[in-house]
Parts: structure tokens; sequence; C-alpha cells
């Protein structure tokens, strides 16, 4: 654990420096408790990111891959409370789901995409459906999230970080009471996204973003 504490430590101050971050509305994300941070998506950065300056550890999914590829990546996403899981296979995505559901279940922060993929144009794209499924299932309260300049800091193709000032907005938590079903997801989900889209500012898209093939 102390290995831990100093790999984030030594995270932390590479951060300030490259990126000047300004954190706003911190006092809206709950010191304990369940909690589902749901954010915007513009860069690999975001993920990483949030969790360095949050005001509470907050857990991520990322690749199995990653925790068994040795001496760096391991302890990386160790120390930043990431989640392994397997991305493979046909139920990926609900697996990936009862994962976070689990970090919930045990009083943690929980930091989701609801977009899926990164945004490639700036623009925010509809949120799938399984941050709602998450909402109704752990009844924990979702604080929306704009992350801004990730996507100059390191663009999506980039390989090298770039010095830019990064913005993470916290907007007041939300809380849902529907009967779970098929409707309540997407009502949920656009609730949650047309939150987003007021601390980000983004054009929304109005579609899915599908992959790149």
């Amino acid at each position: 654990m102390r290995v831990l504490r100093i790999v984030r430590m030594a995270l932390v101050l590479p951060t300030h420096l490259l990126f000047r971050p300004r954190v706003e509305g911190r006092e809206n994300v709950p010191p304990v408790g369940p909690v589902i941070l749901a954010a915007n998506h513009l860069s690999v950065l975001d993920s990483m990111v949030i969790p360095l300056l949050a005001p509470r550890p907050v857990a991520f999914l990322a690749k199995a891959e990653y925790f068994r590829r040795g001496r760096v990546t391991r302890p990386l996403f160790t120390a930043l409370a990431a989640v392994p899981v397997d991305r493979s296979g046909h139920r990926a995505a609900q697996q990936s789901l009862e994962v976070a559901l689990a970090v919930l279940t045990r009083g943690g922060a929980f930091g989701i995409h609801p977009e899926g993929s990164r945004s490639r144009d700036g623009r925010l794209y509809r949120g799938r459906t399984g941050v709602g499924w998450l909402a109704l299932a752990s009844q924990a309260p979702v604080v929306p999230v704009a992350v801004l300049g990730t996507e100059r800091a390191l663009p999506v193709g980039a390989r090298m970080l770039r010095p830019a000032r990064i913005t993470v907005r916290y907007g007041v938590p939300m809380r849902f009471a529907h009967e779970p079903s098929a409707q309540a997801r997407r009502a949920v989900t656009d609730e949650i996204m047309t939150a987003i889209q007021a601390l980000s500012g983004q054009e929304p898209a109005g579609v899915y973003n599908e992959p790149v093939a």
C-alpha cells in the first residue's frame, strides 16, 4: 500500500505541472458512500485525470491486460484504483457493469463514460444505457462531470503528452427512483447526458459514437 501511495503522489505532481488543472464543484462529490461519476470522454487521459484530481478515490474499469504487463502498468493502474476487467466475450459489457455495481455496493466511487468511445470531433455523443442500469441497480447518486482540455493534452491518436490547461467540473448529484425498465434506463441516461452537456458546453451529436473500424 505504501508503494501505491508513492506512485500516486508521483503522478499528482506532474499532473499539476503539465496541466495546471482547475477543479470546480468539488463539494458536489459526496465524501463517503457510493457515488457514480458520469463524465464526457475526449481523451484517454480522462479516466486518469479524474481519479488524480477527485476529492476521493475513484475506480474506473481498465483492461485486465494492463495488470499483466509488468512493472510499469500494474502499479500505475492499481494506484489509480482501476478495476481489472476482461472485455472479451459476448457478456463483457454486462460483466463490466456487474464489476462496477460491486464497487458501489462496497461504498466506493465509480467513474464511467456513458458515451463509450472517445469523441473524435469534440461533440457530446448519445449515452449508452449502462449508466442508467447502474444508477437504478445501485440507487447511488450520479454526479455529472465535464472534463475539458484533455483533447488538447492528448488528442485521439497522439502518443506524446502536450502541456494544456485542464478543467474538471462536477455538477450537482442526481438521484433516480424509477422502476427498473428499458424505458427508465433510457430516460435516466438521457437526463444524465443533458446534465453533462450543460457542464461541458459541447454540441450534442444526437447519435451514438460508434468505434472506428
